[in-house]
């Protein structure tokens, strides 16, 4: 039986053996010493006087830096042992934002070694008020950020390398976009030509194209179209087509006959997963003394806009045409014009129409046909070059609504030539 003492003053009874000792697995004997803690924490720590003067410093601090307590205590200033350009920030923006509001935090510095290396940290400093007549003292917390330095300048290097590839990879689609159109447009006697391409993207070539080019007969052949997709396999297939019109229109410029050529050609590579075809308009430009003829063929490509010396603008339509490069037996259709002083007709590829209007800053409904077909009645009677400088404008104004690129080709007869139908003239 264990005896037990009786009840004490301050409460009740309680047993006579003394409190047993700390045991193995009950967690105190982990408990850490104070004054330990605060010399091997992971981060630096270091106390100043509100002029800056350390008044103490652990030993994780000093192994960083390689320096001895009393070469700092009381002889040097937390500013000392930063570099020059921390420095001046410390002075300049940290002291008087810490007495402002008596704390900050996540400040990125160097601090200077004594061997004179450098130690990117963070830091985190608090005021602590004085009592009892004491000066008040800043404590520091310091965070070695060596790895977070070297991970930020992976990152900025990663970065540059990246924007680097990107122009790269901008002037080879560039470079790739402009040997797909001609350098420049001919010079037709009784003619005026303009064109423009508006890159939607400068990252991807787009498969849209252009080109005029003599044919027999004193005549000219034309086309404008526009390739399924974009990228590198666009590309090949625009390549192909521009080489097949022209290859066709110089043993029989008939349109309807080249896009009938065409479209066998690109029917016949249409065998892997991603069937590439095109939409096209191939004109053959006959041009005369007072005027110009054109026959054109579209194999289904918008409509062409002609815009009329009388002030009058409508679309010139070529009904049936199908898509090139689908059907082995696709059919087209061709229609015939005259174009006289002051008339301009405008070829233009889906980027333009399907263009979303985005003035607002929302993503807003289609441009469509009915809208050009108002623009170009604005701009009749219009020049080639103005045409195109005016489709150019509107392209810019849709801004981020045109997210396909867009191919225009003009073809104007000069209004300053005599129309023998009219015997005062233009």
């Amino acid at each position: 039986m264990t005896s037990r003492a009786g009840p004490g003053p301050d409460g009740p009874d309680r047993p006579d053996r003394p409190e047993a000792a700390p045991g193995p697995g009950d967690g105190r004997e982990l408990e850490d010493d104070p004054e330990d803690l605060y010399e091997n924490t992971p981060c630096g720590q270091l106390s100043t006087l509100p002029d800056g003067r350390i008044v103490r410093v652990n030993a994780t601090l000093l192994d960083w830096l390689g320096y001895r307590s009393e070469e700092l205590v009381g002889r040097r200033t937390f500013s000392d042992l930063l570099t020059v350009g921390g420095r001046i920030y410390h002075e300049t923006h940290l002291a008087p934002l810490l007495r402002m509001q008596g704390h900050i935090g996540g400040i990125a510095l160097e601090m200077k070694a004594a061997d004179g290396s450098r130690l990117p940290v963070m830091v985190a400093s608090t005021v602590r008020d004085g009592s009892e007549g004491r000066p008040p003292l800043v404590r520091t917390s310091v965070f070695e950020a060596r790895d977070r330095r070297a991970y930020e300048t992976e990152l900025l290097r990663a970065r540059r390398e990246a924007e680097r590839e990107r122009e790269r990879v901008q002037q080879l689609a560039t470079t790739l976009q402009r040997s797909l159109l001609p350098p420049a447009l001919p010079g037709i006697p009784g003619a005026e030509l303009a064109a423009h391409y508006h890159t939607a993207s400068a990252d991807e070539v787009g498969g849209d194209f252009y080109d005029l080019f003599p044919v027999s007969g004193g005549r000219w052949g034309l086309f404008l179209g526009d390739v399924s997709g974009k990228g590198a396999e666009a590309a090949a297939v625009t390549s192909l087509a521009r080489y097949s019109l022209r290859a066709a229109s110089a043993s029989d410029p008939d349109p309807v006959r080249v896009l009938a050529n065409l479209n066998t050609v690109l029917e016949h590579e249409n065998h892997g997963a991603d069937p590439r075809f095109c939409t096209v308009v191939h004109g053959l430009l006959t041009p005369g003394e007072h005027g110009c003829g054109l026959v054109l063929a579209s194999g289904g490509h918008p409509p062409a806009l002609l815009m009329r010396a009388d002030g009058t603008a409508e679309y010139l339509h070529t009904p049936g045409g199908q898509l090139v490069g689908v059907l082995p037996n696709a059919h087209f259709t061709a229609t015939t014009v005259r174009l006289v002083p002051g008339d301009t007709l405008l070829l233009y590829t889906d980027g333009l129409t399907e263009a979303r209007t985005d003035r607002t800053g929302r993503r807003g409904k289609r441009y469509g046909e009915e809208a050009l077909l108002d623009f170009a009645a604005g701009l009749a009677p219009t020049s080639a070059a103005g045409a195109v400088a005016a489709v150019g404008a509107l392209l810019e104004d849709l801004g981020e609504g045109v997210d396909d690129d867009t191919a225009v080709l003009a073809l104007g007869v000069p209004a300053s030539r005599k129309d023998p139908d009219d015997p005062d003239g233009p």
